[in-house]
């Protein structure tokens, strides 16, 4: 399950570590560095202290930068107002540096930095082209958050952790040829944040054609949670599933009593459903449906009533 922190709410910090290896930050001044191939690099901006691109400039010049085999990218300056365009563009530039390079999150940044919607994202498809044997890509944040639709050999694992996921994004994951991809996770958010997907953006992947090595599937964070869980319910792609993750978003009765009725999700090792609105009645009797099944029915939320309106949100917006 994602970690909460009651301060600043779901994130990944990745203070310690990553893709299974501790976090080293790198930065300009002079300091030990261990085995690169040991470690998860991490760079980010100094604020008033230096750049990322300062940051960067020293991870070359300092460490075996061929060794690396994980990159973390925090914070750069102004990434509220300022675009990662310049950093997926560095970081594509710069691609023979890192040959042993399998794991990258892009983004890496707590909400006591900056809110996920502050986060000013742009076209991450470069990175996916100048790393062909990347194996995991991870982005955090979904404004100006874009992908165009690729083939990649290697890629086992992609995420994205937005406040408001662009449709456009899911479109491209679509039409994109993955075969090894293994582990598949959307945070959608609201609309109100760029949040625009819908159930008939994500049809290519519920067939699962192009994704032949899917294991793990994430719908997340939505507004349209129940709709996506019926989509789920009769789609092919959960038959070759380990594990479904529809939490995080509004899923009331209606979208289980779905999940019920539709393909059997016995064979499932882990059912993630934290943070829904299913009343006690429900929860008994999705657990009881799935004896076998660890299913995760953790933040039991309310339902908020204001002059007349019922309200019910997302784990992850702003």
């Amino acid at each position: 399950m994602i970690p909460y922190d009651p301060h600043f709410g779901y994130k990944h910090r990745y203070e310690e570590s990553y893709a299974g290896l501790p976090v080293v930050e790198i930065a300009p001044e002079e300091q030990e560095i261990p085995d690169p191939a040991s470690v998860a690099v991490r760079i980010s901006s100094g604020w008033d202290d230096y750049d990322i691109e300062e940051a960067f400039d020293a991870l070359l010049a300092r460490v075996e930068t061929a060794k690396v085999p994980a990159l973390v990218i925090g914070g750069w300056e102004d990434c509220y107002e300022t675009s990662s365009e310049h950093l997926v563009g560095l970081l594509a530039d710069n691609a023979a540096w890192f040959p042993g390079l399998r794991s990258l999150f892009l983004g890496a940044i707590s909400s006591d930095e900056a809110e996920i919607s502050w986060i000013q994202q742009s076209d991450v498809t470069p990175l996916l082209e100048a790393f062909p044997r990347l194996e995991r890509l991870e982005v955090r944040g979904g404004t100006g958050l874009r992908l165009r639709p690729v083939r990649h050999e290697s890629l086992r694992m992609l995420r994205f952790e937005t406040g408001g996921l662009p449709a456009v994004v899911v479109r491209a994951v679509g039409a994109s040829d993955l075969p090894a991809l293994e582990h598949l996770d959307l945070w959608f958010g609201e609309e109100s944040y760029g949040g625009d997907a819908t159930v008939a953006d994500l049809a290519p992947i519920l067939s699962g054609e192009r994704l032949p090595a899917l294991r793990h599937l994430g719908l997340q964070d939505s507004e349209i949670q129940d709709e996506l869980a019926a989509a789920v319910a009769s789609a092919p792609v959960v038959a070759r599933l380990e594990s479904l993750a529809l939490s995080m978003g509004v899923l009331t009765d209606a979208g289980a009593e779905a999940l019920l009725g539709g393909e059997p999700m016995t064979h499932l090792h882990t059912l993630d459903l934290h943070h829904h609105f299913l009343t006690d009645a429900m929860v008994a009797r999705v657990t009881e449906a799935l004896p076998g099944v660890e299913v995760d029915l953790s933040e039991q939320e309310e339902a908020e009533e204001d002059e007349g309106e019922i309200w019910r949100y997302v784990a992850v917006s702003e």
